[in-house]
Formats: C-alpha cells, sequence, structure tokens
C-alpha cells in the first residue's frame, strides 16, 4: 500500500468522518479499541427459560461490545451450551450498552500482535460465524444499537433482525471506507439477505443505513420502538416457534449449507490472507496512527 493509500486508511480509522451511508446519523467506528482492564465481569450473560425454550443473550462488554478475542470465545462458548441444550429452541441476541449493539473488531487484537495470535484472533471470527450461521435454533437480532462491519455481521448471521426504530442509528458492512476488503463470507451472507446488486451497491460504497433504509433494503425485517424491541423479539419468536423443528432445521441447512461450505472448505486461507493484510508494515501503521488520536481525544 502506497503511503497516500495508507494516509486514507489512517484517515478513515479515526472515526472523525461522517457516515457515508444514505443518513446523516454518525456511527462508531469500524475497528474499535477496547479499553484493557483487569476485570473478570463476564462479557455475555444468558438468560434462559425453560418454559419457553428461549434464551436471551445480553452482550456486555463496555463500552461498546467490540469484537475482542476474550469476547468472541466467550460469545462462542455459550452459544454452544445453548445448542447442546435440548430444551433451548430460540435466541435473542442483544446489548446491554446504550445505543450501541456491536461497534466491531477490536483494534487492539490487530495491533503489535504476532502473526500467530492475529491467526487466533481471526478463526475466533470465524467461529463466531460458523456457529450462529449454522446454528439449529431460531436466532433472532434485536438490534438496540448502531452495528457497524462486524455488528452487523452478527445480525447478518441470524434468521430474524428487529431493529430499534432510533434515526441516529446506523447499521452496514462499511470496511471499504477504511480501505479495507469485507471478506468473501461476509459478502456472501449480506448477498444472502438482500441480494447481488444491493450488496454490491453497499459494499464498494462503505454504506451505513439508518434504521428506515435498512428496512428498505431487507437488512433488516423489522422497526419497533426501542423500548418494546425484546418484547418484539419475543413475540416473532413465538410465530417461528410453531412451526416444526425437524422442517425449519432442514430448511435453513439447505438454504445456509453452500454458503457455510464455501468458508469451511477454504478457512485456512482466509485466516492467511488476514495476517498478511494486517501485518503490513503500512496497515500497522495506520493502525498506531488511529490508537494516538484516541489518546488525544481522551486527553
Amino acid at each position: 500500500m502506497s503511503l497516500r493509500a495508507a494516509t486514507r486508511v489512517t484517515r478513515g480509522l479515526s472515526g472523525l468522518l461522517p457516515c457515508w451511508g444514505h443518513g446523516q446519523a454518525r456511527a462508531p467506528p469500524l475497528l474499535f479499541c477496547q479499553q484493557r482492564n483487569n476485570s473478570t465481569s463476564p462479557k455475555i450473560r444468558v438468560e434462559f427459560n425453560p418454559t419457553s425454550g428461549v434464551a436471551v443473550m445480553h452482550m456486555q462488554s463496555p463500552p461498546v461490545n467490540s469484537l475482542s478475542l476474550d469476547f468472541l470465545t466467550e460469545f462462542c462458548i455459550g452459544l454452544e451450551k445453548l445448542e447442546m441444550d435440548k430444551g433451548c429452541r430460540g435466541l435473542i441476541i442483544t446489548s446491554s450498552q446504550p445505543k450501541v449493539f456491536s461497534a466491531g473488531l477490536d483494534i487492539l487484537e490487530m495491533y503489535g500482535r504476532s502473526p500467530e495470535r492475529c491467526g487466533e484472533f481471526w478463526k475466533a471470527v470465524q467461529e463466531m460465524w460458523l456457529k450462529l450461521y449454522g446454528s439449529d435454533m431460531i436466532t433472532i437480532a434485536a438490534i438496540n444499537g448502531s452495528s457497524p462491519a462486524g455488528g452487523c455481521l452478527m445480525a447478518l448471521t441470524c434468521d430474524y433482525r428487529i431493529m430499534a426504530d432510533q434515526p441516529r442509528y446506523t447499521i452496514g458492512l462499511n470496511e471499504t471506507l477504511l480501505g479495507i476488503v469485507a471478506p468473501f463470507w461476509f459478502k456472501d451472507t449480506m448477498a444472502n439477505t438482500v441480494g447481488h446488486r444491493t450488496t454490491e451497491m453497499a459494499l464498494q460504497l462503505g454504506l451505513l443505513y439508518n434504521p428506515s433504509e435498512a428496512l428498505k433494503v431487507g437488512l433488516v425485517d423489522q422497526l419497533v420502538p426501542e423500548d418494546q424491541i425484546l418484547s418484539a423479539a419475543t413475540q416473532t419468536m413465538t410465530k417461528w416457534l410453531a412451526i416444526p423443528d425437524h422442517a425449519r432445521q432442514i430448511t435453513k441447512s439447505m438454504m445456509r449449507k453452500p454458503t457455510i461450505d464455501r468458508l469451511t472448505s477454504n478457512r485456512e486461507a482466509d485466516i492467511q490472507n488476514f495476517v498478511n493484510f494486517i501485518t503490513k508494515d503500512s496497515i500497522q501503521k495506520s493502525l498506531r496512527a488511529y490508537l494516538e488520536i484516541l489518546k488525544k481525544k481522551k486527553t
């Protein structure tokens, strides 16, 4: 990458640019620096109702549920436990953090790390997607805040998406704004949801949609007032639970298996592509510049 291109990446990483989607609301940056502390507080809280067979997974990793290796590991463990519980038929995923569902990848997982650590991190991102996209459970994303990039991917893996009708919230795969290319399985997941042409436009332009725009293109399925999002998700879940599990699960697998197989058969190559890109000197310099900007903003 040239110095000029690296500078453009740095400017994008600063998070100071406006949202380049159709709406005017600002959104969290694609990569978020999760402040490190010694807290051992759970990053995920799960409430399971054995009577209804529905679990609610609350993401509670302040400040913005950024996707760190620890977060992803805990998320996948929680998901696997629910998957193994035959009494759990449905899962609602939401955020306990104000104004944000998930702000995307944690920059500290990619800056100053060894290639081995970067590979471990990317494998965890893959694992989150594989477990959620291929889950036998009914999965509903209750999107009660902005959800750019990795947060959008998490929502897209679910069977149904309900978003808070708050114009300042945005959702989308905005990687290109920062000079980053969304992996093929990000692209495939979005194309399976909104179609090829809408995905092509959204990914090339790095679009972030406000809720009404997201509903119009099919990125989300329903809008509700923010204080009604969990009740709406519970009500929607009831409709899905009325379908016999075996028929729904086979149909879901039939629709999603080709996309899943494409990643599983190219998983190591995908990890290596990520590691090769993120460990480039130009990209590491851009990430360092972004961290310096964050430090200045804090002071």
